[in-house]
């Protein structure tokens, strides 16, 4: 187990509107946390602020590999669905492709064993059949298993996901998580989602989110904590 990040002293805030104060989180590579919160309570933007979309009022967020600061760390990050222009005219194919865009630039072409990589995980997540059909023509369910296949192509060390059990039917979810707990060797989770039970099944802790933070292991999460935020 190493760190991997380090919150201090966080505060985001929109123009005068402070949406996150005081926030101090560590994660470790072999985290799975679970963010819970109401509506508006900040869940989405502790994970902007990570990702480095929000603007921080205070505060620092640094990332760590063995202890030693490193300008980067592999992220992989599925957006709610509600975020994402389906209109945009792009493949199944492409969408995963796009989460090593980085690795390449603009212009440049992928790789063959980039390319296989995407392949795979189009494999892993029953895509094949979708491989060539724009977003503009999936279900819900398919639309987030597309997503999760971009985030999880580059085989990240973070991998941040919001909402992503909102449009699956109860089997989809139960693949989604069982997928996780495979990943979770390789890879620390942040999970946002509205669903406690579902969360709490699978997270090896939680992070109550409403303007700060409160954080507790699985196993001692004070029931006060749910009536607050729900």
């Amino acid at each position: 187990m190493s760190k991997i990040i380090k919150i201090e002293n966080l505060s985001v805030a929109y123009e005068q509107n402070v949406v996150l104060n005081n926030v101090n989180l560590t994660i470790n590579s072999d985290d799975f946390i679970g963010i819970i919160g109401p509506n508006g309570g900040g869940k989405t933007t502790l994970l902007k602020a990570i990702l480095g979309l929000a603007p921080l009022k205070t505060g620092t967020i640094r990332f760590f590999d063995n202890d030693v600061e490193v300008p980067s760390l592999r992220i992989g990050y599925m957006p709610q669905n509600n975020n994402i222009d389906r209109s945009f005219p792009i493949s199944v194919n492409e969408v995963v492709l796009s989460g090593l865009a980085g690795e390449n630039g603009i212009l440049t072409s992928y790789t063959r064993e980039q390319k296989a990589a995407a392949d795979e995980i189009i494999q892993q997540l029953d895509l094949e059949s979708l491989r060539k059909r724009s977003i503009n023509q999936l279900s819900g369910g398919q639309l987030q298993r597309t997503f999760l296949g971009r985030a999880l192509v580059m085989k990240p060390q973070l991998l941040i996901l919001d909402e992503p059990n909102s449009y699956l039917d109860k089997e989809s979810e139960n693949k989604l998580f069982d997928l996780l707990q495979e990943l979770r060797p390789n890879a620390a989770i942040m999970l946002v989602s509205h669903n406690i039970a579902s969360v709490r099944a699978i997270a090896k802790s939680l992070a109550c989110v409403n303007g700060n933070l409160h954080y507790h292991t699985n196993t001692a999460i004070p029931t006060e904590c749910f009536y607050e935020f729900y």
